[in-house]
């Protein structure tokens, strides 16, 4: 997830740095939205929970009210908000001091930290679901998958250019990087809904999963193209060549040396004494491999992915898995609450006349978003009785993914207002109504019973327990 504050000047940069007398104000303004983003997210899950949807969606909807678009607590400077919009700023200007000009440094340092923790959250979240992934059933299904991932790219890429540039005499160019955002898929928000639903091991959500790591892929080198030409008017084929050199050599690479190396990990584990050696040792991993991911022009979630998908291989696995969820449970919410609060859905107004174009190009573009990721499941082939159109749903998400095509793209200046407000509209409907989607074309009515799922996948089982525990498991 790539950090759109890469995008501000280095002098303002150092201009933000805190004076020494604000530096403990900063962790003040930390604390406080962290506060407001755990109350947000538990708030909204535990809503979306009791009203039978999945709880990442309430933590989207808790980061909507409490960011821009409602109360102001969580706000970030790229979405054209100044420190005296932060309610966060004010309320420590008038209880802790904070003077006027020391605001924007705070503001900035605090709006950094928020970011970092985000990714970090992201990135446990990929490493997490690495782990409840099976490397041989990803690999089994890896020709289905990358049919997948390339009929989510290139269906709604062909479908939304030439439409847009038919029906709405949108400039080519412009049309082009509308084209590229409607590739992009949350890999982040599918991973998390499957989870929640108890369909990640499924043979539908490992489909989805390897097609969404894929379409990432896809997605960064689509986003690398069109950017280039957008600044120059051409292609710069050699940074695409290198784009995919990359990706290929990297995810196998890693997988290869990892799969060689893990026995020599599990017995580096086995003889440390101190408290948290395997998960300690596990992270230090992960963020290797994550860290490879960013340097080599990728994203650093491919290599969090990569790592559980390789320590998942270990005997080492359920234990891991035991003791990331509370490391998950504390950075994971921030990645999502502040995915919501950066959301603007004032764009969705309709009694604006400024969002009235953009909303016209914007009902076109949620069509395109929906309808061109939903025939990805007509891809899956040889698999009877596999639900094909919840594969498609979950490619649906666009999420953060498709907010950095457009802050990439409104840093270019290559597009319109109106434009810009329809992809917008795009990110936030799709976002927003593909995990209760999923839990719609996920639904099985004869789940209590015992009996063979509709989708053809197994009924969940726990190791060890007893058909009440299996059934509390499944609730």
């Amino acid at each position: 997830m790539p950090n759109l504050l890469y995008a501000l000047p280095q002098s303002t940069l150092i201009a933000a740095t805190p004076e020494p007398e604000d530096a403990p104000l900063v962790l003040g303004a930390v604390l406080l939205s962290m506060v407001v983003v755990y109350f947000a997210a538990k708030l909204g899950g535990e809503i979306c929970a009791r009203i039978n949807l999945p709880p990442v969606l309430g933590e989207l909807v808790g980061g909507v009210v409490v960011g821009v678009s409602a109360l102001n607590l969580i706000v970030f400077p790229e979405s054209g908000s100044e420190e005296t919009g932060s309610l966060i700023i004010r309320f420590l200007e008038a209880t802790g001091g904070l003077s006027t000009e020391g605001a924007f440094s705070v503001f900035q340092a605090e709006s950094e930290v928020l970011d970092i923790l985000s990714e970090l959250g992201v990135i446990i979240l990929l490493f997490e679901i690495g782990l409840e992934s099976d490397l041989r059933e990803l690999i089994r299904v890896g020709p289905q998958a990358a049919i997948v991932a390339i009929l989510g790219v290139v269906t709604p890429f062909t479908l939304g250019t030439v439409g847009l540039i038919a029906l709405f005499n949108v400039p080519t160019v412009p049309a082009v990087f509308a084209g590229a955002a409607l590739t992009a898929t949350s890999i982040g928000i599918t991973a998390k809904v499957l989870a929640e639903l108890g369909k990640l091991s499924s043979r539908e959500g490992q489909i989805i999963i390897g097609a969404a790591v894929l379409d990432d892929v896809l997605g960064i080198i689509v986003l690398a193209v069109v950017a280039s030409l957008a600044k120059t008017g051409e292609i710069e084929i050699s940074r695409v060549l290198i784009l995919v050199g990359s990706a290929a050599a990297f995810l196998i690479g890693s997988i290869f040396l990892g799969r060689l190396l893990s026995p020599y990990f599990v017995a580096l584990v086995d003889r440390l004494q101190t408290r948290g050696q395997l998960l300690i040792s596990a992270l230090i991993f992960t963020f290797i491999l994550a860290y490879i991911g960013a340097v080599v022009q990728l994203e650093a979630i491919l290599g969090a992915f990569a790592a559980g998908l390789i320590l998942a291989e270990t005997e080492k696995r359920e234990e891991l898995e035991e003791q990331v969820i509370p490391v998950a449970d504390m950075l994971v919410p921030i990645f999502f609450v502040t995915v919501g609060a950066r959301t603007d859905i004032s764009v969705l107004n309709p009694l604006d006349p400024g969002n009235r174009e953009a909303l016209i190009i914007a009902i076109f573009l949620v069509v395109v978003a929906i309808i061109g990721k939903i025939v990805t499941g007509l891809g899956v082939f040889g698999q009877d009785g596999i639900n094909r159109l919840a594969i498609g749903i979950g490619m649906v998400p666009r999420g953060e993914v498709g907010l950095v095509f457009v802050g990439v793209g409104s840093a270019t200046g290559i597009l319109s207002e109106s434009l810009e407000a329809a992809i917008i509209v795009m990110v936030i409907l799709t976002t927003f109504l593909a995990p209760a989607f999923l839990r719609v074309v996920f639904r099985e009515p004869d789940q209590d019973s015992g009996a063979p799922a509709v989708d053809g996948t197994a009924p969940l089982a726990v190791e060890g327990g007893d058909r009440s525990e299996v059934e509390a498991v499944q609730d």
